[in-house]
């Protein structure tokens, strides 16, 4: 007879961890998370990505449950299609940031979440967008920007390297907004405080389940708070040195199906 399955919640990154290169999700990863579900687990999606853009992988999944989105600040429930809790940038506080961040290492490249379900993702001039399917709106008009609640900002840097202007935002302005890195040429202002660990202990607390009972998957700086807070942080084998060095284990890659390699053991 097997040993039941050790956790009630299985926690998964999108970006780089349960999506593949290509954004899909492969039948053996589906199959791996389906069965977990079977044995008496909840798989929770934990995203910096904001519901928008969350929304249609939900719905390929086939995901009715509860979804942290926006790095922590968008709690939604995908079968009510609904937000359950929704956290704003303070934009005062982020221009101020901002400022201190340009007087340092100077001009930087804006783009912007807007809040709700149908937030759009602003783009300011300069600003480099990833070749992919999410739409985003171009700004002709800077200030626009800045003209409804927002949940986070984007920065980007003509001439410094991710790491390196998280490093510098965080230095100048990390006593007014949260800075974290989330994939390659993503650097975001956040709310202070705000997290995936933030949003996932909301979300573990309607679904009765607690920090012990839950193991996460990742790949980014942005997923240390919700490893941290998980009983066990699996970093894929692609991940930021920073994420490996803090997890309890790395897997395979997410091309190499790295969620499915940890899950087919712990039910076996």
């Amino acid at each position: 007879m097997s040993a039941p399955f050790p956790y009630r919640l299985v926690a998964t990154d999108l970006d780089g961890t349960l999506l593949r290169p290509d954004h899909t999700v492969s039948t053996r990863t589906r199959d791996a998370l389906a069965a977990a579900t079977a044995a008496g687990a909840a798989h929770i999606v934990v995203t910096g990505r904001s519901v928008p853009w969350t929304r249609h992988i939900l719905e390929d999944l086939g995901y009715d449950g509860i979804a942290v989105c926006g790095q922590g600040a968008q709690v939604y429930h995908a079968g009510e299609r609904r937000l359950l809790t929704s956290v704003t940038l303070d934009r005062q506080l982020a221009g101020l940031a901002l400022a201190k961040v340009e007087a340092e290492v100077g001009p930087l490249a804006l783009a912007a979440s807007r809040d709700g379900l149908e937030g759009e993702v602003l783009v300011g001039p300069g600003y480099v967008v990833q070749e992919g399917p999410l739409p985003v709106v171009p700004l002709a008009d800077p200030a626009d920007l800045w003209s409804a609640p927002l949940n986070k900002v984007y920065i980007q840097h003509p001439g410094l390297d991710d790491d390196a202007l998280a490093a510098v935002a965080r230095q100048v302005a990390g006593d007014l907004v949260g800075v974290t890195m989330a994939g390659e040429g993503i650097v975001e202002i956040l709310p202070l405080g705000l997290t995936k660990a933030t949003g996932l202990s909301l979300a573990a607390r309607r679904l009765k389940a607690k920090a012990a009972d839950t193991i996460a998957f990742g790949d980014m700086p942005n997923d240390i708070p919700m490893f941290a807070w998980a009983a066990h942080g699996v970093a894929m084998a692609n991940a930021h040195e920073e994420l490996k060095t803090v997890a309890d284990e790395v897997t395979a890659s997410n091309e190499a199906d790295g969620i499915a390699v940890v899950l087919e053991r712990l039910l076996r």
